[in-house]
């Protein structure tokens, strides 16, 4: 297994370095790694943090996935976002509607959101860089909507793990990626059940689309997948 199939596991890289890899310059990702904050590990069992509390702080994902998720009337579950390594999940500074947990273990550092005004409103550029970030969670939150609504079962999970192998540098033809998803997981993201998602794995393999060799997952057909999926990778760069 290469490293980068591995993209989800602690990287062991410093959070300045994740988020100069993000986009943002050295001199500013040093100065939000300097922000006084607690460095902890999120384990994906639980949920971190539940709906319906104050979130004034930061969050920045080093290594791993955390979800943000929300829940209907009758309990079940919705994953509505994905932040990976280099990713944050900013203050809202009043109640958050979502909760957080993790896809992965994460390595995940919090800091006030105070703090973290503070060192924006000083830095026009980092404002910049923030901006640039939402606008990008929002794209994939806009095809994340069109997956849900319009895609059919296959499609959807196909869309998925197309959209992750994107993000994680995979995507081409014979590239292996580790499934940093568990069947629930997947369910809750394409809205469907554990065992429709099943299902579809089964049918993608039976098409020639992947191979799967336990957590591996290799794309021995990325073009049909991409054109299975109605992927167009624009949205995430």
């Amino acid at each position: 297994m290469g490293t980068r199939s591995r993209a989800f596991e602690k990287s062991g890289a410093s959070l300045a370095e994740t988020l100069v890899r993000a986009g943002l310059s050295a001199p500013l990702a040093e100065k939000l790694e300097a922000m006084p904050h607690r460095l902890i590990v999120v384990e994906p069992r639980r949920p971190f943090r539940e709906p319906g509390h104050m979130r004034d702080e930061v969050m920045f994902v080093r290594s791993g996935i955390l979800s943000k998720f929300k829940t209907d009337g009758a309990g079940r579950r919705q994953i509505i976002a994905l932040r990976m390594a280099g990713d944050g999940i900013l203050p809202t500074h009043k109640v958050a509607d979502y909760g957080i947990q993790a896809i992965t273990r994460a390595d995940v550092m919090i800091g006030s959101g105070k703090d973290f005004d503070a060192i924006v409103d000083a830095n026009p550029e980092m404002t910049r860089f923030f901006w640039g970030l939402t606008q990008r969670h929002a794209a994939i939150g806009y095809e994340w909507l069109v997956n849900c609504g319009r895609r059919d079962s296959t499609a959807r999970v196909a869309h998925l793990l197309c959209e992750t192998a994107e993000r994680f540098g995979l995507a081409n033809e014979g590239g292996r990626m580790r499934n940093p998803f568990t069947q629930q997981q997947i369910a809750d993201i394409t809205g469907q059940t554990s065992v429709n998602v099943n299902r579809v794995f089964a049918d993608l393999e039976r098409q020639g689309l992947i191979v799967r060799e336990g957590r591996e997952i290799i794309f021995t057909d990325w073009a049909e997948m991409r054109r299975l999926a109605s992927f167009q990778p624009e949205y995430l760069h």
